[in-house]
């Protein structure tokens, strides 16, 4: 089994309607995609895995939808005018714009082992206290020249607002650079009718938008992406408590996947956002290293507490006791990129394997795409052998009888090899094959994608064996058992 690149992935991507470059007619857009047909429908599968293992297997999380344009009073409340930053860097030469960090961190790596280690940790210690002035010290000590024109005409370093904000004649907002705000201005709106009580929390999917310097490899990192994000608001003496409760879970929920255990790795952060009192990044090997994937962090009461402020409206909740207080809640927030785990399910589930042909012949090789089952974009594939003598007419009815329930592919194209071919290199776990038999005594051939594996089975155990095998069930079950007995 071979190790599939970045190439590779994007490439198969493109071929088998995943994802395509936006405006590709048109030369394209850098690090802005669409969604395929079966991208799209394999986003809309790990969507639904997430919104169940929130919304349905936890009585006190309900889900909302804000709008993409707040108004700007949100913005100044959040920080995200005045704080949204990141350190950029021109070529005053060929006008391209860099992300410092990034730029002598590509320089470095043509670096050998020592030298690299030594200037990384001087970096580092630069970022680390924000000395803008010994950073570009060090750019100039490396001699580092612009990647395109060769020039090392560069601009001092400053600060570059990442939010992107329409004309003023569009009413000038900003595209929201995160969905969290929208569920905090919400907060009071959910608690009054939903009739809520803490601890519960507000579940959101959106579109986000963020102005990066460097968006780069393939979906990892782009200017209009998606987020499937929690905020959890809880007493602030339970912090603790439930900052634990929700990293283990959220583990465990991508350790379901069956990606490979030793792909993942969480890290505490040492360098906190301004709001934040404990933070933990769940990271993933891509193909391109390891990245992070979800974070989890408190958000303490920052939030509600700046929208109090600036809204003049209150968010506070009351504790019911002896001696009544009001408080405003603490939040611990689980922010994941749907881009980035379909991403990670698609660059560890795609192999070239190599197939020995049962009677000795010639090895040939597959590509074959395992996602989990249940999140195929195609759950099943249905054929007939030959189009003839009715097995087109046979097939087509089974199909057409469980369709409603199923998103199936009917295909009669190409021989029935090609036909396995690309339903592997697709994801579809199961294909059935109407053939001659099948006239005679309404068996059809089922085929295992994995395995490759076949064997008959009756026309009428169709239904009930997709149920069984491309179910959420038994994953969401595990989940639910995990998420109770966590810290018992």
């Amino acid at each position: 089994m071979n190790q599939i690149n970045l190439h590779f992935l994007v490439t198969h991507a493109k071929h088998y309607g995943f994802i395509y470059p936006s405006s590709e007619i048109y030369g394209g857009i850098s690090s802005i995609y669409d969604y395929g047909p079966y991208g799209l429908e394999l986003k809309k599968n790990i969507q639904k895995y997430w919104w169940k293992s929130m919304i349905q297997l936890h009585d006190n999380i309900v889900g909302l939808d804000s709008s993409i344009l707040m108004h700007n009073a949100v913005w100044k409340a959040s920080g995200h005018i005045e704080k949204f930053n990141d350190l950029s860097i021109d070529n005053k030469d060929s006008k391209k714009r860099y992300s410092p960090e990034i730029l002598i961190k590509e320089f470095l790596l043509k670096t050998d082992q020592k030298n690299r280690k030594k200037f990384l940790e001087r970096l580092n210690k630069y970022l680390l206290n924000n000395n803008l002035s010994d950073i570009e010290s060090l750019i100039k000590e490396l001699n580092i020249f612009d990647p395109i024109s060769g020039s090392k005409n560069w601009t001092n370093i400053h600060l570059f607002n990442m939010m992107f904000k329409m004309n003023e004649r569009q009413g000038g907002f900003f595209l929201r650079p995160e969905t969290a705000q929208g569920i905090f201005t919400n907060f009071n709106n959910v608690k009054k009718s939903m009739r809520m009580k803490i601890p519960f929390g507000i579940a959101q999917v959106g579109k986000s938008f963020r102005n990066e310097i460097i968006a780069r490899q393939f979906i990892f990192r782009m200017r209009e992406f998606e987020q499937m994000e929690l905020q959890f608001f809880i007493s602030p003496k339970e912090e603790k408590k439930w900052y634990n409760y929700w990293k283990k879970l959220r583990l465990q929920w991508h350790l379901e996947l069956n990606l490979g255990n030793n792909k993942y790795k969480m890290i505490e952060q040492n360098k906190l956002a301004h709001y934040a009192s404990y933070g933990t990044d769940i990271k993933f090997n891509f193909p391109f290293g390891l990245k992070e994937i979800e974070g989890i962090h408190c958000r303490r009461d920052f939030d509600l507490k700046k929208h109090e402020f600036f809204s003049k409206k209150k968010f506070r909740v009351f504790k019911e006791s002896k001696q009544d207080y009001n408080y405003i809640p603490y939040v611990i927030e689980t922010s994941l990129g749907l881009d980035r785990i379909l991403l990670a399910i698609y660059s560890s589930s795609l192999k070239l394997e190599k197939i020995q042909p049962p009677n000795g012949g010639s090895s040939n090789n597959r590509i074959v795409l395992k996602i989990p089952y249940y999140l195929s974009p195609i759950k099943a594939a249905i054929f007939p052998l030959v189009s003839k003598q009715g097995l087109p007419e046979i097939a087509k009815k089974i199909f057409n009888d469980i369709k409603i329930d199923y998103k199936l592919i009917y295909d009669a194209k190409s021989s029935i090899g090609k036909l396995y071919r690309r339903q592997d290199a697709i994801g579809t776990p199961i294909c059935f094959t109407v053939d001659y038999d099948t006239i005679h005594n309404n068996t059809v051939t089922m085929r295992d994608r994995d395995t490759m594996q076949q064997k008959r089975i009756p026309i009428a155990s169709i239904s009930h064996i997709l149920r069984e095998k491309i179910s959420m069930k038994k994953i969401l079950k595990k989940l639910l058992y995990f998420s109770s007995n966590i810290g018992s």
